[in-house]
This record gives C-alpha cells, sequence and structure tokens, in this order.
C-alpha cells in the first residue's frame, strides 16, 4: 500500500500528526493508499513558509508569472495520461471523463496566462490642476483553496491558477479522497519553474480547515463542496476577516418544452444526468417535461438509452460511460435516497439499486436510475443526490416548470430544451440561477467567462475562474499624485552623480 505526502517548499513531506485516511479504488471496493491527515501545526508550517515565498513571487513581472503558466500547461499535456489514469483510479471516472478533468482546469490556466493584460490598472491625466490619479491591482498575499473529490484537477487548477497569475502565495487543501493528482499538479508547476514555497499543498480533514480558516495570514480562501459545508467555511472565513468565496449544493433542472427536439433532449439528459455517475454540482438531476404527452415521450426515449448505458471500471475501455461513485458511504447514501423515493411514491421506472459486475462486487457500483411523477415535496426532489438518479416532474405549463426551477432552495445552473426563441429568451431573462443552458444541458461557462451558482449554490460577490477570479485575488490600490509643474531652467549633459 502506498502512502501518500503532502507537498511543501517545493518537494514531497511525510505527514507528523500521525494520523492517516484511507484512499480507494472505488471500482475495487479496496484500500490503496494512505494519506496524511495534518494538524494545525502542520497548516501553519505551510503557511508560514508560503507567507516568506510570497513577496519575492509578487516582485516576479506578470509576464514572468505568466511564462510558468505557459510551461505548465505543456507539462499538463505531456502527462494527460498519467494525470487522467491516477484520477480514475483514486474517483471511478471512466478516463475520457478524467482527461476532460483535466483539460478543463488546463484552459483555465491557458486563460490566466493573460495576467499581463489582467491586471493592467486604469489611469486618468489631469484629473486635477496637475494631478494624475491611477489604480493598481496587487496581490492579497498568502490565500487558500479548499476543494473537492468530485473534480480533483479541475477545481484546484480554478483556484491556484488565477491565484498564483496575480502574485499570490496558493495553499490547497484537496480532498483526502482523491489526493494524488493535486500532488502530481504540485510537482508539475515546480517542474515548470514555480519558486520554492509559493504552492504548499496540505492533506487534511476538518482540523486542515480550521486551520486554514483561523490562520491570520490567509487573506482569501476559495471553497468548493456541499452547502452545509459552504455556509460554515464561509461564516467562519468572514468573521476572521477573510475575502471567502464559496460554491454549494445543486439541483439542476431540465425544462423540457412540447416543441423539443425529444431525441436530442433524450440523449442530453442521459449524458448531463448520469455521466460521472452524477457526481458534478452541474448535473441534470431533474427533468420538467412540460404537458403529459410531452412527458410520456420523453419517458419512452429515455428508458432505451438509460438502459444500454455500460456501467463499468474505467479499465474496461473508453466505452464506459460511468464508473463507481467514490466511496462506499456514497453508495449507501445514494441508495437509502432511491429507497426514500419509493416510499413517498415516486413512480420507480429503472432501479439500480440491485446492479452487480462480475469481478467488481465490492465496488462502489450504483445501476442507471429513473424516477417519474415525482413531486416537489419528495427528499428526492428537494435533496441533492450525487448519484446515477434522474427525477422527472411533470408540468403542465410553462410557467409551473419555470416555478419549480427558481422555487427550489438552489440555484447553480439550468436548462431549456426548445425550438422556440421567445420560450427561450424568457426563460434566460427570468430565471433566479447562475448559469443556464440553451439546448445545452451543462451549462459550464468557458474559462473567459465565469463560473458561479446564485441562492444556496453560492457563497461570496465573486465567481471563479474568467475576470472575476483575477478581482477576487487582488486588491485596488488607487494613487493621486502631483508633479511641480513648469520647466526646469537650462539642460544637463551628463549623468548626475549620485549623493
Amino acid at each position: 500500500m502506498k502512502d501518500l505526502t503532502h507537498f511543501v517548499n517545493g518537494q514531497h513531506t511525510a505527514g507528523t500528526s500521525g494520523r492517516f485516511a484511507d484512499v480507494y479504488n472505488p471500482a475495487l471496493g479496496e484500500v490503496q493508499a494512505r494519506v496524511p491527515l495534518a494538524s494545525k501545526a502542520e497548516v501553519d508550517a505551510a503557511i508560514a513558509a508560503a507567507a516568506e515565498a510570497q513577496p519575492g513571487w509578487a516582485a516576479t513581472n506578470p509576464q514572468r508569472r505568466a511564462r510558468v503558466l505557459m510551461e505548465f500547461v505543456r507539462l499538463l499535456n505531456r502527462d494527460m495520461d498519467k494525470l487522467a489514469e491516477a484520477l480514475s483510479s483514486e474517483h471511478g471516472k471512466t478516463l475520457p471523463d478524467a482527461k476532460g478533468d483535466v483539460q478543463r482546469g488546463l484552459e483555465v490556466i491557458e486563460f490566466c496566462i493573460g495576467a499581463p493584460h489582467l491586471l493592467k490598472g486604469e489611469f486618468t491625466d489631469s484629473a486635477g490642476p496637475g494631478i494624475d490619479m491611477y489604480s493598481m491591482r496587487q496581490p492579497l498575499g498568502v490565500v487558500a483553496g479548499i476543494t473537492p473529490f468530485n473534480f480533483p484537477a479541475m477545481i484546484p487548477m480554478w483556484k491556484m491558477g488565477p491565484a498564483l497569475a496575480c502574485g499570490n502565495a496558493f495553499i490547497l487543501k484537496p480532498s483526502e479522497r482523491d489526493p494524488s493528482v493535486p500532488l502530481m499538479l504540485a510537482e508539475l508547476l515546480q517542474e515548470a519553474g514555480l519558486p520554492d514555497g509559493v504552492l504548499q499543498v496540505v492533506n487534511g480533514d476538518k482540523e486542515a480547515v480550521d486551520a486554514i480558516l483561523d490562520n491570520p495570514a490567509i487573506q482569501a480562501i476559495g471553497f468548493v463542496g456541499s452547502t452545509p459545508i459552504a455556509e460554515y467555511i464561509y461564516g467562519r472565513g468572514c468573521s476572521n476577516g477573510k475575502r471567502v468565496q464559496c460554491f454549494g449544493g445543486a439541483k439542476n433542472h431540465m425544462i423540457v418544452m412540447p416543441d423539443a427536439d425529444m431525441d436530442q433532449a433524450a440523449d442530453a439528459l442521459v449524458g448531463a444526468g448520469y455521466g460521472a455517475a452524477g457526481e458534478r454540482c452541474m448535473a441534470i438531476s431533474v427533468a420538467v417535461p412540460v404537458g403529459e404527452e410531452t412527458a410520456d415521450r420523453l419517458i419512452e426515449k429515455l428508458v432505451p438509452r438509460i438502459e444500454k448505458l455500460k456501467v463499468g471500471p474505467y479499465t474496461a475501455g473508453n466505452d464506459v460511460d460511468y464508473g463507481p461513485v467514490v466511496t462506499a458511504e456514497a453508495k449507501a447514501r445514494v441508495l437509502g435516497l432511491i429507497d426514500k423515493g419509493v416510499a413517498e411514491g415516486a413512480e420507480l421506472v429503472l432501479d439500480g439499486r440491485n446492479f452487480s459486475l462480475q469481478g467488481y462486487e465490492k465496488g462502489f457500483f450504483v445501476g442507471p436510475t429513473l424516477f417519474d411523477r415525482v413531486t416537489t415535496d419528495m427528499e428526492i426532489y428537494r435533496t441533492e443526490i450525487f448519484g446515477p438518479v434522474l427525477s422527472t416532474v411533470r408540468a403542465k405549463t410553462y410557467e409551473e416548470a419555470l416555478g419549480h426551477a427558481m422555487d427550489h432552495e438552489y440555484g447553480n445552473g439550468t436548462a431549456i430544451f426548445t425550438r422556440d426563441g421567445d420560450t427561450a429568451r424568457d426563460f434566460a431573462s427570468r430565471i433566479n440561477i447562475g448559469m443556464v443552458g440553451i439546448n445545452v444541458p451543462i451549462p459550464v461557462p468557458l474559462a473567459y467567462h465565469t463560473f458561479g451558482g446564485w441562492k444556496k449554490s453560492g457563497f461570496g460577490d465573486l465567481n471563479q475562474h474568467g475576470p472575476d477570479a483575477f478581482r477576487f485575488y487582488t486588491r485596488t490600490k488607487t494613487v493621486t499624485a502631483r508633479w511641480p509643474s513648469g520647466l526646469k531652467e537650462g539642460g544637463e549633459f551628463h549623468f548626475k552623480q549620485m549623493d
């Protein structure tokens, strides 16, 4: 069994707390590694070292910082297969999905290469008699990211890329469930030329999180995870005077209008609902067909597609549609919620509870599950299941369908499938949700726009990646300058000697 490490001051560092967490291969249900869980003292030491390294990195001009990120991109492409293999073995994603995880993080790093432009300030000539005014964007200092298990490559890069480009030092506390890829990213950044101590990876649990929240050297924190933990981190971080952005849970609705291309809608729902075993904050977990006829046609299209899904380990080939959920606890939770849906009276069209794969009986697999005639008072509707479960809520009208999405406590992403431009435009304008897809089931913005949910899916004023990230990881300094006017008498034809 492999013992993992932290990554501090440019090198792998063994844990000293004596506490460890097991890292599983979810397909086999077997422990494959141990990861150390940092003590408060270990976290504080890593932060202190980052604080020492940060001024030198901040003094490095933005173009040179960008060149480190350029080399990092090259190394990511070089090691794509290696990163995907490590990611799949700990998370359970298929290899194509794991490569997509890396790629969407890589694209944010590519955007951050534009830091010299994105960090430019503003200038006003002659704001008053002989007075000029200008602003500068400067790094915060030491900042931190607390990232989830479901995207162990993408979300760390969404956090560290902009933070490092802005001249900050960065403390990464990744998920202890799949920590190998974050450690590999740190190695690649070191190889790309990042100075020692500017990026520290500290593995841990709540003790490490609280150490980050309470350390006065940490100026800002970014978090992605469940809403209860997002609320905790946001509240405690803000009360400690830190800048905090937290992204929580989701319950993403996809409205299907009667005029939609039903084959296109069904294909979209299957991919968005069951991809990555439903362990995506942008997964579509609720289909809302408008009208009984629309609902019947949609279910008719969905069932054969879902029945054909290939569930298995990532080693079974690139035609596997999705793999296991991440832990035995995650599997038990998903199965319990399916039981709850049945008990509450939802119609179980396809039941994935008894799914078993020969040779992988101990794996954390859940078969694809489809509910119909779900109502908004049911727990499977209110709760983020985070598994391969799709619920269908039938709406009589467009207004009723719109209301379901708008009234839900989560507001991360949503989509509508329709051929009618007026309906699509009305939906995009009125919906109180942060990311909207029109005939696009998973509307994750590209790197040069920002990612963020509303309501209980997002806490804080600024979103992830895009221009908002550069605002979040810098503070603005404004300078008002007056210089004596008039020309000096005479000319000087030699260098003035220093006094």
